[in-house]
């Protein structure tokens, strides 16, 4: 049954996918503290009535953001954000179900292995703790700031991908197990090579958690030059110094364009090193993929920055980068 295994990971997968594109909408509509309260249970049922309502409205009311962005929100404006933030929560606790119970069904027909087991296990209680991170995060904008911590954000998208991530490589693992292979020095390299881009893409998603939770992408709207600097004056104006990678917005958009220019000259090396390796039609294909994902996140990032962060293009390059980090795991799975 490791197909059918596979295949539930897969759906699992969409469906994180699927989580990480509303998130970002969420986010971008400012809908991420429009709910008060964390209840898993009791909060699957949305309002039925004027009265419900009424009382959202009311706790709503009472919220930073409330006080001091949209003092005066009517309702018919405050249900637009609530709906964002309820089908954010309503799909996160959907993905719990369909991960949960198709495990008991294979557990129950024996066809999950220890080690399969625990991998399985591992990815569930990684759910649990994104929910739990998904409310910490929201708590850090229901005090005295209306906005979310950059730190408790980039935390929540962190674990996001490393759920993503998980069960994509299991759903590999299971459909293409690793065989003998012939492998030289050539093939060892490109591997390492690899693996050092996965994880300077998974960096730049992170700097690109601190991007959003800074709103750093409303300025220097600009491309190529940082309103005419190749580097901005500003980058270091806040003390102590290491601050201003996490909270300087001329800092946290000027790294996190580094790290795209940095993926677009390491990605292209690896494709032209790639093609004087004895690879298969399907690991060529990876390597492809790789580099016209990155072409086309880049373009993404560029429009959208352009065009001071528009949220149909914003929510693509969220989406882009769940594409991107795929793609990166489809060669290094290739290259086993």
């Amino acid at each position: 049954m490791q197909k059918p295994i596979a295949i539930w990971l897969l759906v699992c997968c969409a469906l994180v996918f699927a989580m990480v594109v509303v998130g970002g909408v969420t986010r971008l509509t400012h809908s991420g503290l429009s709910i008060v309260e964390w209840q898993p249970i009791v909060g699957t049922m949305p309002p039925l009535s004027q009265s419900d309502w009424d009382e959202l409205f009311e706790k709503y009311h009472q919220t930073p953001q409330y006080k001091k962005i949209n003092l005066g929100m009517s309702l018919d404006e405050f249900k637009y954000i609530f709906w964002w933030e309820y089908f954010h929560r309503l799909l996160g606790r959907v993905i719990g179900l369909a991960f949960f119970f198709p495990f008991l069904y294979f557990i129950a027909k024996k066809a999950i292995d220890r080690p399969l087991g625990l991998k399985l296990t591992g990815i569930f209680i990684l759910g649990g703790l994104q929910g739990g991170m998904g409310w910490y995060m929201v708590k850090s904008g229901l005090v005295d700031n209306p906005h979310v911590s950059q730190y408790r954000l980039t935390a929540h998208l962190g674990l996001a991908f490393a759920i993503y991530a998980a069960m994509f490589w299991v759903a590999l693992d299971l459909l293409y197990p690793v065989g003998a292979s012939l492998v030289n020095s050539k093939m060892r390299s490109l591997r390492r090579f690899s693996i050092a881009l996965t994880t300077l893409i998974f960096i730049m998603v992170l700097s690109g958690g601190f991007v959003a939770g800074i709103q750093a992408g409303l300025a220097y709207n600009t491309f190529p030059l940082m309103d005419g600097h190749i580097i901005p004056p500003e980058l270091f104006m806040l003390e102590p110094w290491y601050l201003n990678f996490f909270d300087n917005m001329t800092t946290v958009q000027f790294d996190h364009r580094l790290i795209a220019w940095t993926l677009a000259i390491l990605i292209s090396i690896f494709w032209f090193k790639s093609r004087s390796v004895p690879l298969s039609g399907s690991a060529r294909l990876a390597c492809t993929l790789l580099l016209v994902m990155l072409a086309v996140q880049i373009s993404l990032g560029i429009s959208t920055l352009l065009l001071v962060v528009p949220l149909s293009l914003a929510a693509a390059h969220q989406a882009g980068a769940v594409l991107l980090v795929t793609a990166a795991l489809w060669v290094n799975h290739q290259l086993r």
